[in-house]
């Protein structure tokens, strides 16, 4: 019988399989095999300092890319416009917001910390099915072998097996928006500033990916998004270098486009009857503010607490360990829920009083530095 076994391969699971087998728990890692990850990830610096923490990425600058400004454009034609707002790391006295890495990138330097836990082995298969009783749990894989622990970390994203089969109750509404997501070149280099365009339908987004290069994320309307990827490559750059407001002159796609169709999710508990859940099978957004795995690293890094602060030679520790997990993970899981869900639809809002709203409070975030200060708070998910 295994102590811990965690289900789900990607980031979010890998990181939480090195914070429970980093606990000293002998720990199984259930990856179902699939492509690589060729998104992005912007982290702001309480992310990035766990995972030096944690040994999971020694050097930043190594693999990623620093964001020291965050530049909003509202390029809307609506009647009331918010006014054009940058945010610059040195106000908080920092070099930089967070990095950018490629999630390949990522991958890899999480795998080299976990190749250095003897307590930690990996199965390459999906699960099928789990079952929980007062001793522990049964893990059906897809293999059709089972498993028996004490402690099972649910990281298997919207759709987790984990989450259904041990009970949790989630909320998820779906959007007519989507995100096409690339790698671009630019005739001019964008240094080290985040440029949201916000449009009607959803932000225009370019991140820093050094040099010349930079991660597109476009959210609009999906009949939109599907029309502009058939129009072809020369196509989907032209768009680009309008939608960028010619500020970069040409763009050139370094990547094929693709698009993914957005949706929240949120449960209502995050961890409880031995089963604790992380990333995206106990919370999803829209690509808003940098949260996703964001919010998925502040999971792991609040289970590593919880992992401390148990007695894992206890019987029934996994009892005490989810409902110590829930407690920690309520308030933020919250929070973030509201502010993402709330700046999401603001950006949306035809209503002209809510337009009016979202173009008072950027006016304030320019103009009054508490909010300012707090504004940068909430963004970087300190706490």
């Amino acid at each position: 019988m295994s102590r811990a076994v965690v289900v789900g391969g990607g980031l979010a699971g890998l990181a939480a399989a090195v914070a429970v087998a980093k606990a000293g728990l002998e720990t199984v890692h259930l990856v179902p095999k699939g492509p690589p990850d060729r998104r992005t990830s912007a982290l702001m610096l309480p992310s990035v300092a766990y995972l030096q923490s944690a040994g999971l990425v020694p050097d930043p600058a190594a693999i990623g890319h620093p964001l020291t400004n965050i530049r909003i454009i509202d390029a809307t034609r609506r009647l009331i416009r918010a006014p054009e707002t940058l945010f610059d790391s040195a106000e908080i006295g920092q070099p930089a917001f967070g990095w950018n890495f490629a999630n390949v990138r990522l991958a890899e330097a999480f795998e080299a910390a976990r190749a250095g836990l003897p307590n930690l082995s990996t199965i390459e298969t999906t699960l099928d099915d789990l079952a929980l009783d007062p001793d522990g749990a049964t893990l059906t894989l897809g293999t059709g072998e089972t498993l028996r622990t004490d402690l099972v970390v649910g990281a298997d994203g919207k759709k987790s097996r984990v989450r259904e089969s041990a009970g949790f109750r989630a909320r998820e509404h779906g959007f007519t928006q989507a995100a096409l997501v690339c790698d671009l070149g630019l005739e001019r280099p964008i240094g080290g500033t985040s440029i949201e365009f916000h449009y009607e339908n959803g932000p225009f987004t370019l991140v820093p990916a050094g040099g010349n290069r930079a991660n597109l994320v476009w959210i609009d309307e999906r009949d939109t998004l599907k029309a502009a990827q058939e129009g072809g490559k020369e196509h989907l750059a032209a768009l680009f270098r309008e939608k960028s407001q010619r500020l970069f002159g040409a763009v050139e796609l370094l990547t094929p486009a693709h698009m993914f169709l957005l949706s929240t999710l949120t449960v209502d508990i995050a961890g409880k009857d031995g089963v604790v859940l992380v990333g995206e099978s106990a919370h999803a957004f829209p690509p808003i503010g940098a949260q996703g795995l964001n919010l998925g690293l502040r999971d792991v890094a609040d289970l590593a607490a919880s992992l401390a602060a148990t007695d894992l030679a206890a019987p029934g520790f996994a009892l005490t360990l989810s409902d110590d997990y829930a407690r920690r993970r309520a308030g933020d899981l919250m929070r973030t829920g509201t502010v993402v869900d709330a700046l999401f639809r603001s950006l949306l809002a035809d209503f002209l009083p809510a337009q009016a709203a979202r173009a008072t409070g950027l006016w304030a975030l320019r103009l009054v530095p508490p909010l300012r200060r707090s504004a940068f708070d909430v963004g970087m998910g300190v706490r």
